[in-house]
């Protein structure tokens, strides 16, 4: 990985599959060296040398982004390691689903925890590095439950909503600085947790959605990309359902 130095990198978490996989997978056929993050790293292996097959360039870091001092740390060990870190894309989150009556508080916190306290750190962590090379993209990836609510996900919901404040006011802070920062809200995207929901939700979403059918894992990938390159450089601030028509006004 010698051209590091001129090669923009990106950092993307969850990478180990779904929606994560498929961003890492685009970002390497766009001509960036993606370091993948997950907890485990006999998928992220695998993941890593499909790329490198494909002609790509990857590299693995595992970490859990609920240990928020190994999150920084993972971070700064990227920006040090290839002296650059170009892109961000905060992809990594959990659920606690249950109704608000049923909720207790350590489902809402262990959510608020890892689906948004962890962003916030690793947006910090990652602007020292992307104001020194005077370029970055930052791209926090969001949900539709933010923009509607979802019964039963309240601390889910709470934690993407708050995505969009916290992305804008990070991109009204670094625009000047050549960063931006956007927001990536997928609808029901064809993944490992869509796959267990009941026929039933599946036909109800499926309605829902403009195009009348789910997404793909590839068109989440596609939306941050794009974000993450040249060309999105007058785009901050935003946040961009991929949703099939779902949440449309």
């Amino acid at each position: 990985m010698s051209d590091s130095t001129q090669r923009r990198v990106a950092l993307v978490t969850g990478a180990s599959r779904g929606i994560g996989e498929a961003t890492a997978r685009a970002l390497a056929a766009d001509g960036r060296l993606v370091v993948l993050s997950a907890r485990s790293t006999d998928r992220l292996e695998a993941i890593k040398s499909q790329i490198e097959a494909d002609g790509g360039q990857a590299a693995v870091q595992p970490c859990d982004i609920a240990d928020h001092e190994a999150l920084a740390g993972l971070v700064e060990q990227v920006a040090g390691d290839y002296k650059r870190l170009d892109v961000l894309v905060n992809n990594a989150g959990i659920t606690r689903d249950n109704l608000m009556l049923r909720m207790s508080d350590e489902e809402f916190d262990e959510v608020i925890h890892a689906n948004l306290r962890s962003v916030f750190i690793a947006c910090r962590a990652a602007l020292r590095p992307m104001m020194r090379g005077k370029w970055g993209r930052i791209i926090n990836i969001g949900s539709v439950s933010g923009l509607v609510g979802n019964a039963g996900q309240a601390n889910y919901a709470a934690a993407k909503a708050a995505l969009g404040g916290l992305t804008r006011s990070l991109a009204r802070e670094m625009a000047s600085k050549g960063i931006t920062a956007n927001v990536v809200a997928p609808g029901f995207i064809e993944t490992g947790m869509t796959e267990s929901l009941p026929e039933q939700v599946k036909q109800g979403a499926r309605q829902a959605t403009a195009v009348g059918r789910f997404g793909q894992p590839e068109e989440v990938g596609a939306a941050v990309a794009f974000l993450a390159g040249e060309q999105a450089s007058y785009i901050t601030g935003q946040v961009l359902a991929v949703d099939g028509g779902m949440t449309m006004c």
